[in-house]
Order: structure tokens, then C-alpha cells, then sequence
């Protein structure tokens, strides 16, 4: 009996299962360490977040005093009111030291922290709409107090680095913190916060005041240039019950700090309008969130 038909399929199958390639590798840190952050000392904590691509240390990615929650919320891009999860998320902190691969993109970045959580601390989310309040930035009916930017100056070094505060913030006689000469950012002290941006566009701005009112809000200015923006308002009045991520690796808005009871000033609602010339329009609409169904509170070991 003649077998060549039986060899001509075997020679067909080979190429055919050829095309079943082996699944690439889940992007991964190539080396990560976990510690519990120290307990506070009564001097205050430091939350922060470096490096990583897109920044000056691409291969290295640092973090602070970060309780879970930021964590998540950085592994996955969504703000913390959209994060649904037990209340110790928020209280249970770790410092991170991770080794980035060259070459690696932010997106692939966000995929290495995510397989983090999931390997070290067995994390299991899904995403899931709500219906809830969120806001609009509009202008408001005698239009924007605030000028457009300046004309960026040409850089006169190589580092690009932005001035930094030495010691510690003071408060003005208004009671609100001051920003040093020539520095730029926003400053939370005692319930009480002021921003700085030279260059600002409205879409940045409405992330920041999103962080203060713990709900979306979306640019609906129609403002496209980049404009000088000064604001202080009470955090007490219109932040959140708590405090948002640290920005992400490259830059962003600091996070407010402890919130006091006995601090008054201008709500963030009352600030945006009486000192920019804008205004916050209530919405309801469908809302992404990212729910936590499980998480250990301690990783394995490193």
C-alpha cells in the first residue's frame, strides 16, 4: 500500500502547527523588591513616585510610603474614586524598588505593575459603570480672569530640572501656603492649598480639581492654549475623604495632604469661579471603575 499520501498530510501539519507560536512572555520587572514603608515618626510622610519610561531614570522605577490603592491606581490608570476596594487598600503602604527592561514602553510599564500585584500580592479585579455625579469646567458668564502663558524660555542647561523648595513650606498671611519664588505646583498645608502652573492647559486643570471634588470632571471651557493659572482654595471644603494617588512616574499634580476641620477659605468650587472666571457644571453619567475583589494585605516573599 502506498504510504505517500499518509507522509504528503504529516509534511501538511507541520507548518500549520508551526503557526501556533508560543505565547509571549507577560511583561515583567526584571528584578522587584517590596518592603513595608516605615511607620510614620510625627514629621510628616513623604509619598512619591520616580522613574520608569517617559522619565529621565527609565529603567528604574521607584516608589514611596504608597498604600495599595495608589498602587492599583497606578497599575491600572484610574483615578482613586474610581477604585472600589476594602478601606485598608488605603492605609497599607510598601516601598517599591523595580528594575525596568530597556526599551519599555508606558503601556508595557503599566503591565509589569499590574503582574506585580497579581504575583506578589494575588490581586483579582474586573471593571465595571456606575451611574454617578460628575462635573464639566465651563466658563463662567463674564468669561476667564486668568491670561494666557508667556512664551516658554529656551533652556539655558542640559537638565531641564524645575526649582525645588528647600526646608520646609511657610504659610502667608492669608493663611495659605506660599510657593517659592520660581517654583511651580501646588502645595497643600493644614486644609489649605495653593497652585502655581505658568503653562497650564484646562484639561490638566480639570484633573486637578477632579482630584479635589472626588468625581470626574471633563473640560468643556473650549480653552486649546496653555494659560497662567494661580489658584488657593480650602481642601477641607471640596477635597475628597481620601487622598488621591501620587502623580505618575513623569509628573503631575502633588496630592493633598491631611485635611483639618477647623480650616476655612474658598471651597474649590467657590476658588474656580471667583478667581479664574470659571465654573463647575453638575452631571450624572456612567463611570468606569476598577473593583477590587481580592488582595492579600502583605506580598510574598521578594
Amino acid at each position: 500500500m502506498d504510504s505517500s499520501p499518509i507522509r504528503r498530510a504529516v509534511m501538511l501539519l507541520i507548518p500549520f502547527c508551526a503557526g501556533y507560536a508560543q505565547p509571549a512572555e507577560k511583561p515583567e520587572f526584571e528584578v522587584a523588591s517590596i518592603k513595608p514603608s516605615p511607620p510614620p515618626d510625627g514629621r510628616g510622610m513623604r509619598v512619591s513616585s520616580n522613574g520608569g519610561p517617559g522619565t529621565k531614570d527609565p529603567g528604574l522605577f521607584t516608589c514611596e510610603n504608597n498604600s495599595l490603592s495608589n498602587l492599583v491606581g497606578m497599575a491600572y490608570n484610574v483615578a482613586y474614586y474610581q477604585l472600589s476596594g476594602p478601606d485598608w487598600l488605603n492605609n497599607t503602604r510598601f516601598d517599591i524598588t523595580a528594575r525596568v527592561p530597556e526599551g519599555a514602553t508606558k503601556e508595557q510599564f503599566s503591565l509589569m505593575l499590574q503582574n506585580l500585584l497579581a504575583d506578589r500580592f494575588k490581586l483579582v479585579v474586573h471593571q465595571e459603570t456606575r451611574d454617578l455625579q460628575k462635573y464639566e469646567l465651563v466658563v463662567a458668564k463674564n468669561g476667564p480672569k486668568f491670561k494666557e502663558a508667556a512664551e516658554e524660555a529656551p533652556k539655558t542647561d542640559q537638565t531641564g530640572d524645575r526649582p525645588r523648595a528647600s526646608g520646609r513650606f511657610t504659610l502667608g498671611k492669608d493663611g495659605f501656603p506660599v510657593l517659592p519664588p520660581g517654583m511651580q505646583g501646588s502645595v497643600h498645608m493644614n486644609g489649605r492649598a495653593r497652585m502655581y502652573q505658568p503653562r497650564m492647559t484646562m484639561e490638566a486643570l480639570a484633573g486637578l480639581v477632579s482630584g479635589q471634588v472626588a468625581k470626574p470632571v471633563t473640560d468643556a471651557t473650549g480653552l486649546k492654549g496653555k494659560y497662567e493659572i494661580s489658584l488657593y482654595w480650602a481642601s477641607a471644603n471640596g477635597a475628597s475623604p481620601q487622598p488621591p494617588p501620587p502623580p505618575p512616574p513623569g509628573g503631575g499634580p502633588a496630592p493633598p495632604a491631611a485635611i483639618s476641620d477647623v480650616d476655612s477659605g474658598p471651597t474649590i468650587f467657590q476658588a474656580i469661579q471667583d478667581q479664574l472666571g470659571l465654573r463647575l457644571e453638575s452631571k450624572k453619567g456612567p463611570v468606569d471603575f476598577l473593583v477590587v475583589d481580592h488582595m492579600e494585605k502583605m506580598p510574598t516573599e521578594n
